[in-house]
């Protein structure tokens, strides 16, 4: 089972998505329609009513957006040896300032065992297939590691968000790469990761202030998380020269370069 059939699901049931989500009830374990469709909208995807929501989805067909990413999943999950998912693709929210600044009105939301796309109408091919890329080392990350996801800190987190893009860079070089890896400098990254996220670095999820530092919200620069995450994982690789597919099993502290002591974080 790989790329789900939800271009059929959004010509019938587009102006529903309550309803169009009781599909994805048995992907999900005692969770109603309403709630996936609430939780999928706060990661990108379009909410309800979408304005020109039927040439948006025409616009996906033309781009023919299913069986590129059919086709970019046969190829990754051979050459990472991975997982064999059910990958969902949705309009992404067109009117979210935050997807059209830093990602081009694309989204996505990666489970150890599934996986979602949300793509807008202006997303290039390589576009569609390097968020797949990021979102799927995500799900190559999750099962190879042997961690559970909800035991994650946030040095788990930005490392997982740094080999998601360092994949991108390594199967497409710097073009296709997130804008969010341009925002600051080594210099300031190294900074960052002294002077924020190295004393924050067990702080777990679930947590307002392990979000803000990932997402770079509040007073925190911009994506500074992702960013610092990137940073990491581009030092680590480069000094041992390793793949992506080398890095899955490599924990958090490792590529970070630091030992795996446990100290207690900085609340103020």
């Amino acid at each position: 089972m790989t790329i789900i059939n939800t271009e059929k699901w959004l010509i019938e049931t587009w102006d529903y998505p309550i309803e169009m989500c009781e599909q994805l009830e048995k992907y999900f374990q005692h969770v109603s329609s309403s709630e996936i469709y609430h939780y999928l909208t706060m990661h990108g995807m379009y909410h309800h009513p979408l304005q020109d929501g039927e040439s948006i989805i025409q616009e996906l067909r033309t781009n023919n957006c299913w069986e590129v990413i059919r086709k970019e999943e046969q190829r990754l999950r051979k050459l990472w040896n991975g997982q064999d998912i059910p990958i969902f693709i949705f309009p992404a929210d067109p009117n979210s300032q935050e997807l059209r600044k830093n990602f081009n009105g694309k989204s996505g939301l990666a489970f150890a065992d599934k996986l979602f796309l949300f793509l807008a109408a202006q997303n290039s091919v390589s576009e569609m297939k390097a968020l797949f890329t990021h979102e799927y080392n995500h799900v190559c990350r999750l099962a190879k590691l042997d961690k559970k996801e909800t035991d994650y800190v946030l040095l788990d987190s930005i490392i997982i968000e740094g080999l998601a893009e360092y994949a991108v860079l390594e199967q497409f070089g710097d073009e296709h790469t997130a804008q969010w890896t341009t925002y600051h400098t080594d210099v300031e990254l190294e900074n960052m990761w002294q002077r924020l996220i190295y004393p924050m670095r067990h702080l777990p999820k679930g947590i307002r202030r392990h979000h803000d530092i990932l997402y770079g919200a509040r007073l925190y620069p911009k994506m500074v998380g992702y960013c610092v995450g990137y940073y990491l994982v581009h030092q680590y690789a480069k000094k041992y020269k390793l793949t992506s597919k080398e890095l899955f099993e490599i924990p958090s502290y490792k590529i970070a370069q630091i030992t795996d002591e446990k100290t207690s974080y900085f609340w103020g």
